[in-house]
Parts: C-alpha cells; structure tokens; sequence
C-alpha cells in the first residue's frame, strides 16, 4: 500500500498490506479485548478519551502536515479537523455517562423498570479519505466509550493517518486491541463482516459501498450505520443577504476543495435575485486562492487522487455539453499536482450530472426558479438527502422550509456543517443511522429492557406478547 502527495503525484511511503493472517490476529486480539474493555468502569473510558483528545491538540502540527500531505487538504483545514476531533473528544469525555444512564420507565406496582445501554463488541469502521481524522473520531470517540471495540478500514491513500489514529490509542493508554488499523483493500472488507466476531459495522463513502456494505450486513444480520453521498442545495431566496449568502456559497462548495459528502453542490436561486446572486457567486470563486496546500494562504488545494480529479472534469464536461453554461474554471489545471479549479455552471438540465449526481470537487450548479414552492421542488429532486440550507431574512419562512427539504440536517442562513452536541446523518440514498450528539452513542449498544420484580406479584397485564 502506498501513499502519494496530490500536490506532486510523489510516492510518499509504501506500506506492508495485512495479510489474513494479520487480519485473523487483529480480529482475535480484539475479540479477547471486547469483555476486559466493557467491564471497565466508564469513568475510565472517558479518562482515556479525554487524553487523547490531548494528544490531538500536543500533536496538531505533526498530523496536519500529515493529512495534508496524504490527502492534499489546505493546512489550515486540516489544522481545523484536528481540533474537531479534539473537541468531540472533550464532548463524550464528559457526556458519555449521562448519555449512557440507566433510563427508568414506569410500568407496574412493585416492579422496577429500566433501559440498559450495554455495548455490542467489535465494530469495523469503514471509513473515506476526505476527512481522514475527523471521521474516524465521530465513531470512535462515542462507540470506544460504550465499551465496544473497534476495527479501523480507512481508505487506501491515507495509510498513514490510519496508524496514526491507531498510535493516539495507543499513547492514550488503551488496553491491546480496544482499536485497531487492518491496512488492507476493500475486498477483505466481505470476510471481516463475515466473521462471528463482527458485531456490527459502519460506514462513510460511497452510495455504492454504501450499498454493498448494507447487502452484506444486512445478509449477516449485523447492525449498521451509513453515512452517503449527498448532492445539497442550496436555496436563495428574494429575501436573503446576497452578500453573506454569495460568500458563504463559495466557502460552503469548495470547503476541502470541494472533496465533502455535505458541501453544497446546487445552487439554487429565485429569479428575482438570480443574477445578482450569480455574478457575487462567481466573483468569490473566482478569488479563491489555488496553491500548495501546507502554504498558510491556500483556499483550494489539489484534488485527492489523479482519478477523481479526471471523474470530475468529466462531469463538468458532459453537463456543459448537455446545455450548462460554464461562468468559471472547467479546466484542470496546467501545473504539477492533481489542482481542478473553482468551478461555476449555470442553469444545467436537470438530466446533467451537475444536476443530478454527486460532484465531489469544486464544481458548483446554479439554478433559476421562479419561487419558493419551485424552490423547494427541486431541492428535494434527487435522490440524496444528506443536509441542506436555506437563505432568507424572514427567520420563521426559513424554519419552514427548513421542514419541507428531505434532508437529514438543514440550517437557515448557515452552511452545513456537522457538530458534537448533534445528531448528523441522512435519509434517502444518502444512508441512515445517525452519527454524534446521544443518538450517535447509541446506535451501537444493546438498548436493554430490564423488568425487576418481587415474587409473587401481580403486574395485572396480560400475558401475551
């Protein structure tokens, strides 16, 4: 396995592949971690959690260079990513045990009722390269401290993440086995789902992995979570600050130059402010700084890998050929490195892929409608419902709409973004299950009924089920 800097195409390190020998000693020294690690007092967990969260922050310089290097992410974002994964360490650190509690239910006289939030054992985290830290931690911090073990699939071109995700663990004072990094393709991913020592697995990608990792899990009766693509919108209405909305527009679509599931990605803009939104729109993309992404001042770094740069422009290419007119960028660029730049198409038909798939780089789709219930329509044309936003100065009109978009998450006035205290994830094809925030510690525990009662007594209910 070897990883490359998209900046230059260089090999940076090449990697030993965990064989199945490797992997079967990983599954079995996680298996034999899992009743230590449960039995642990949560206070602990959370004490081990919270160190790591340290060593995030004492060691923030060291893996932003890393990410950037790996994965071609603007040093500042990634600097950024690393504070978040400190930060939902500190969140769970201290919530994991209110969020965990025994929740007591009325019943009967003289019984005791309860839900007990008990762990499920070892879950493999499948996860992307996009936000190579980040994604990682929003499972591991909530599912480590229920008392699950976990199994880290990170993506092929960030192997050195991935250990040094595992080496955090590791200096944080977890117990062998409690977290571990199989380096491995996707096609191993089938036996470990497979294995009776899996209990559940989720994963971050890819409608398609999405797909396949849910056949499977599915075939095995495992517990999963998917978080999927997604193709946001973006809506202006006639109402909105043009200004904020145009600058948060950029920021919102080229964010990780453009490389994320929840950037927004159509555009789309009442008639009576269109123009004016479009023209503020391109002239924030259009000063975005293009650069080398460990520079301080890069807005937009390189795409992650050669092949995905190539997938895009082919998108930008058939959806200009489709009828879209191309307002900026459109071409890679001519330098070394894999660099597509900020990119603006008007009006695609809504067959053309800027319309209806998933553009994963900087390559923004703008839409004129007539008003809010066309709006509003095509929102929610697509087969994705990961986040959405909406723009408008009437504050209660927004919350609103924010109802009728088919999302998992939409914010008013703001861009979509993820965040500890709560829940994230989406429905349609862009997944389900939710991440963070109490809900996302519970997605893998066993929700436990307790029923305790004297002898002898009567409940009155009738016995049936």
């Amino acid at each position: 396995m070897e990883s490359h800097n998209p900046a230059t195409g260089d090999r940076l390190e090449t990697y030993d592949d965990h064989d199945e020998g490797d992997i079967e000693e990983i599954l079995a020294t996680a298996d034999d971690a899992f009743e230590p690690w449960a039995e642990t007092p949560i206070t602990e967990r959370q004490q081990l959690l919270e160190r790591a969260g340290e060593l995030l922050r004492e060691r923030e310089d060291e893996y932003a260079e890393l990410i950037s290097e790996e994965m071609g992410k603007p040093i500042a974002e990634s600097r950024s990513e690393l504070e978040k994964c400190a930060w939902v360490c500190d969140f769970y650190a201290e919530r994991a045990d209110e969020f965990l509690a025994d929740e007591t239910l009325g019943s009967e006289p003289h019984s005791r009722t309860f839900v007990s939030y008990e762990p499920l054992g070892a879950v493999l985290a499948v996860m992307p390269w996009n936000f190579p830290f980040w994604q990682v931690f929003r499972f591991a911090a909530p599912h480590l401290t229920a008392g699950n073990v976990g199994l880290l699939k990170h993506a092929s071109n960030v192997p050195g993440c991935a250990l040094a995700i595992e080496e955090i663990f590791e200096d944080a004072g977890y117990p062998e086995g409690v977290f571990s990094t199989l380096l491995a393709g996707s096609d191993a991913i089938e036996d470990v789902i497979a294995d009776d020592r899996l209990d559940a697995v989720t994963l971050t990608g890819s409608e398609g992995a999405g797909r396949a990792v849910a056949e499977q899990a599915g075939c095995e009766l495992k517990k999963h979570v998917l978080e999927l693509g997604g193709s946001d919108p973006f809506v202006v209405l006639e109402d909105a600050d043009l200004e904020a909305a145009a600058e948060t527009a950029a920021t919102a679509r080229t964010i990780n130059s453009g490389q994320s599931c929840i950037a927004a990605k159509r555009f789309i803009v009442v008639d009576e402010v269109y123009d004016e939104f479009l023209d503020r729109f391109v002239s924030e993309m259009e000063s975005l700084e293009i650069g080398d992404p460990l520079e301080s001042d890069t807005d937009i770094g390189p795409q992650a890998r050669e092949d995905l740069m190539e997938d895009l422009h082919e998108q930008v290419e058939e959806s200009v050929e489709a009828g879209a007119t191309l307002e900026c960028g459109g071409e890679p660029l001519d330098r070394e490195g894999y660099y597509y730049p900020p990119t603006v198409l008007s009006e695609p038909p809504r067959d053309s892929p800027a319309a209806d798939e998933e553009v994963f780089g900087p390559a923004a789709a703008v839409f004129r409608v007539e008003g809010e219930e066309e709006a509003i329509e095509l929102a929610n044309d697509t087969r994705y419902g990961l986040g959405g936003s909406v723009w408008t100065e009437e504050l209660d009109r927004g919350e609103r709409l924010a109802r009728e978009v088919e999302a998992g998450c939409v914010f008013v006035n703001e861009l979509v973004k993820s965040d500890p205290r709560l829940p994230f994830g989406g429905v349609k094809a862009s997944g389900h299950g939710r991440e963070l925030a109490e809900a996302g510690i519970h997605e893998f525990v066993n929700r436990k009924t307790v029923w305790v009662q004297s002898a002898g007594a009567d409940d009155g209910a009738p016995d049936t089920e």
